[in-house]
Formats: C-alpha cells, structure tokens, sequence
C-alpha cells in the first residue's frame, strides 16, 4: 500500500459525464476520463486489504489490490500486465460492467469504495494509447478449434486458445464480429472501435474469423466436429422473454434487441435496408413505453432519447427498491437498491410494481397499454408473490413498446439441435465449471449459452476458463491460467 491513509485524505473522485443536452445529439461515449494524476490519487484510496473483499465481487478474478498499488507508483504498464493476467478485455468492463467489486470494496460500508471501475478503464486505456498492447504469439501445437459465437465469452476463449498455440477459427452468424457486444450495447456505452483493434489483435496472434457463417444453417456442426479437434459452443442466450399483449397483432410492439441493433446497425454505416430489412422501429416523436427495468432496457431509454422521442416510461413489475440498502445485512454481496442509470439520467418516467395486460389501438397501430398496479406480498411458502391492487387499473399512451425483459436462454433449433447436447432444467447447455464439456463429443460450451443470461464479466471468465479446459483435452494438461 503506497499510502496507508490514502483513503481518509482523499475523497473519491468518479470520472464525469458530458451534459445531457450535448449527449444526447450524438451517438459517441460521454463519460470523460479523469487526468492521470488524479487517477493516481484516487487508486491510492485502496486499502489493500488483509482479505480484499473486491475479489469476491469480481468474476473474472482481477487483482485490484495490485493493480491499484502499481498506478499509485506510476508503474502503468505493470498495472495493464496485471489487469490482462486476469482479463482478456479489460476496456469493455471497464465500460459496461456494473462493478460488483466497487459494492464489495471495504470502504463501501461507509459509501465510498474505491473508483476500480474507472481505474481499471484508464489503465488499458492508456495502453492502447501507449502503443504498450501488441499481439502474443505462441508456437503452434497442430490442433485446431472451432469456436461458435464472438461475444465476451467466444473472443476469450479464442484469444486463450490461440495463445496456447492451436489454431481457432470463430464462427459467426452476424456480418460482423463482436455479438451482443456490436449489436446489443449501444455506442454511447461503448463504441465499435473497441472491437474492432481487439479483432485486429487478435487476427495478428493467428485467430480467423468467420462471420456471416451461420453454424446450423449454412455450415453445418458435422462439418465442424470433422474439421476441428474440438468445438466451443458460446453463442449465448438470444432467445427473448416475451409477454401476453392481446390482441399483440398491433404494430408498435418489439423486442428491445431488434430496436438496438438497428440503431448500432446504422451508427455503423449499414443503409437503411440493411439496418431495417423487415422495416424501421425508430422512437421519434413518439410515446415510448420501455417494459423491463434492466441494463437492456435503459439501453432502450438512452437509445429512444438520442432518436427524439415524445416521451419515455420505462415500467417495472417488482416493487421499488430502497434508495439505500442495510450494509450490514448485504455487504459484500450485490445489493438490491435503487439505482439510476446515465439513460435514465437524461430523461424518462420510472413506474414500479406495474403489470402490462393489453395492447389498444385502432386499425393495426398501437396507441396506448391498459396496465394495473400490483401489491407484492409474502406467500405461505415465504416467497414474494404478486397481485393486482383493486382499482388499480390505468392506461399509458404508447406509440411505440420495447420488450426488454430479459432472455430466457439460447436458441434450441440449428445450432443446438445438430449438436445433440444436453439441456439443463434452466434451458441453458449442459456443461458444469469443471470442465466445461457437454454430453456431446468434443464439444464445449461456456457464457451465456451455458451460463443463462448473465453480466460481461462472467463471459469472459467462462471463456477464459473454458479455453484451459479445451487445451486440457488437447493436450493432456493446460498451461492457460485459470
């Protein structure tokens, strides 16, 4: 610890944001990084402690104690060889993971933990800019593998397999790589460009990449299991949560996934009839009504207030959470309170304990949802259940609705189907953490499509430890870390 009473004289100092009037007229990130100096100033809060409890919040196993240590110094580029022992993308969590190792930290019983998420940020920012991140080659071992799905967990596995030695191609169904990450993250979060000189790192260590390669449909898994000495399932769990809107046949109603994709679709470049080819969902001028109170769906609020949107209401079925948790009952662990995202910052209406019943409109469009509070209350077997408070009936206008209620797990035709791999009681693949194998023939899966939907952080951990367990099967041992 370069100063043990760092964290009583400096107070803790968050990277801040562009106004919301100018952040809303583009499409670029807004969260503006903090002077190096400062940064130093702020990893000195660290604590390093005895049991550094920010390791329990953190998936993916980065040492934040050390990292911290080394910034303090000024010895940055030990700090990004730190963090990348651990963390394949640290530039993507320190974008969009919500820092289950800032709850954790020691200094958040009193509020205010150390800024790892930003610190973790600048420091691999920092070495892009540096020129310090370059490609790590290793001698080739002959074996090859064949990973499906280029999301967090599928670009780590591939990049830990290839600097392993063995020769990985990722499959991609898209016409770009990069999956929930390209398409389901909107740019103002985190933009493409991030991706895009990873791919680049990436292709230098000896990664090929297949996109618009629609493994069950234009290449078959035959195919691949003939051609590959093993097979990565990790083409994580796309299959929406839909609801019951009767009569549903209105137009006006989509899933949150298709609206963001077009509009990273379009950022991107693609022309209309690309971005759109079963045609436009754009919010404005429009009454939005955003159903889902998750990450997806404050991507769905940011994304229609940067379209020009009449309004936004973004609903949520459980009740709401305190403004502040009990630390003592909940600390380390991930607490539930409220929490307010930058989307939401720039402008929307939050209703809790609310249930959608009907869609109403006239001709086939959409015009307004007939909702009614609910009233949560302990069942006899002690769990949380819901019901409709009596005279809680209410409607909202809505000229546009976004279902972003989750994901119910992977996609079981195609891909899946031809593999011929186990399914769990949860509709995920069936592989356990020790290993990662399925039932199914030299066939691995991990993220999402294993996992169920879950954070960034945990793809790129299964990943990671996915791609020792292949090397394990190739090799008979693995020197991959875990």
């Amino acid at each position: 610890m370069a100063k043990p009473t760092g964290f009583l004289e400096i107070d803790r100092r968050d990277r801040p944001y562009e106004k919301v009037s100018s952040r809303l007229k583009t499409w670029r990130e807004f969260v503006q990084p903090l002077p190096i100096a400062e940064v130093e100033r702020q990893a000195a809060r660290c604590m390093s402690c005895g049991v550094p409890f920010c390791h329990t919040g953190c998936p993916v196993n980065n040492l934040i104690p050390d990292w911290n240590d080394l910034v303090t110094r000024d010895q940055w580029r030990s700090a990004l060889e730190m963090l990348h022992s651990t963390n394949n993308f640290p530039e993507f969590t320190g974008r969009i993971c919500p820092a289950p190792c800032e709850a954790a930290c020691t200094l958040n019983i009193d509020d205010n933990p150390v800024t790892i998420k930003t610190i973790e940020c600048q420091i691999v920012d920092r070495g892009w800019d540096e020129g310090w991140i370059t490609p790590q080659l290793a001698a080739p071992t002959g074996r090859r593998v064949a990973v499906v799905g280029s999301g967090p967990a599928g670009l780590a596995c591939a990049q830990q397999l290839a600097r392993a030695g063995h020769a990985v191609t990722v499959f991609e169904k898209s016409d770009r790589i990069g999956g929930l990450l390209r398409y389901g993250i909107p740019d103002f979060k985190m933009e493409k460009l991030l991706i895009d000189r990873r791919i680049a790192q990436m292709a230098a260590e000896g990664v090929v990449f297949r996109p618009g390669a629609h493994v069950g449909r234009s290449i078959s898994v035959d195919t691949l299991l003939r051609g590959y000495d093993a097979l990565v399932l990790a083409g994580g769990a796309e299959l929406p949560r839909d609801l019951e809107l009767p009569p549903h046949n209105l137009s006006g109603i989509h899933f949150a996934m298709d609206f963001l994709t077009q509009q990273n679709r379009r950022n991107a470049g693609d022309p209309e009839s690309l971005a759109a080819p079963r045609g436009t969902i754009s919010a404005a001028g429009k009454h939005v009504v955003v159903i889902g109170g998750g990450d997806t769906g404050s991507d769905c609020v940011g994304t229609a207030g940067r379209q020009g949107a009449a309004s936004i209401t973004q609903l949520e079925i459980m009740p709401r959470p305190p403004e502040r948790e009990d630390r003592g009952l909940t600390w380390p662990d991930w607490p539930l309170k409220l929490r307010t995202s930058s989307s939401q910052e720039e402008g929307c209406e939050r209703d809790f304990a609310v249930a959608t019943r009907r869609a109403l409109g006239s001709g086939n469009a959409i015009e307004a949802l007939e909702c009614v509070r609910l009233e949560w209350a302990a069942a006899p077997d002690g769990r949380l259940a819901m019901s409709p408070i009596e005279g809680g009936e209410f409607t909202l206008k809505a000229d546009l609705v976004l279902l972003a209620m989750g994901f119910i797990g992977p996609h079981t035709d195609c891909l899946l189907e031809q593999a011929g791999v186990a399914m769990n009681a949860r509709g995920a693949v069936e592989a356990t953490e020790a290993d990662y194998q399925t039932s199914a023939i030299k066939t691995f899966a991990c993220g999402d499509m294993r996992r169920g939907q879950s954070l960034v952080v945990w793809a790129i951990r299964e990943g990671r430890q996915c791609a020792r367990s292949v090397d394990r099967y190739l090799m008979g041992s693995s020197g991959l870390p875990v």
